[in-house]
């Protein structure tokens, strides 16, 4: 390496000031993307776990949120419960929470579960005030995972599209 390229190189690591064995470094300086390679400079968005909330609920919610459903159990529920509006909002809102906290290693999943499952969750199985009501005629014993019917193809959209 030329000491030109060894200048360059420098400069980019963010080198303030060499003096003879000793190297300064600037750490708050920020990087410059162009220096990384291309597939370094892609989006550092973190990608979701699951592409809509009916796949979330299929392959997640449904068998990590397991509660005895029946009319005298004080929990309801609809395994077609994308064909309630609330419903739907609701999930689609504890859904994307989830997807955000996950990301959190040390009590995302606490948070979650404390400020967004139990509350919509609870509003949801109300059998008097939730969106089920009388409806939800699904019965399930508390070892098995929540009642559940895909919705027709297409009637969620993957996020992003």
């Amino acid at each position: 390496m030329s000491i030109s390229e060894q200048g360059e190189h420098l400069a980019e690591a963010g080198v303030v000031a060499e003096h003879g064995d000793h190297v300064a470094v600037d750490h708050t300086a920020e990087p410059d993307p162009s220096a990384r390679p291309p597939a370094e400079q892609e989006s550092t968005e973190p990608q979701l776990a699951f592409p809509d909330a009916a796949t979330w609920v299929r392959e997640w919610l449904r068998h990590n949120y397991k509660r005895r459903i029946s009319k005298g159990s004080g929990n309801v529920w609809a395994a077609d419960w994308w064909r309630y509006p609330e419903a739907v909002s609701r999930i689609e809102s504890l859904w994307r929470a989830w997807e955000h906290l996950r990301l959190d290693p040390a009590t995302g999943m606490s948070v979650w579960f404390r400020d967004h499952a139990d509350h919509h969750m609870r509003v949801l199985m109300d059998p008097d005030w939730g969106p089920f009501g009388k409806h939800g005629a699904t019965t399930n014993d508390v070892t098995d995972p929540l009642p559940h019917e895909d919705p027709p193809e297409g009637f969620f959209e993957p996020a992003g599209a």
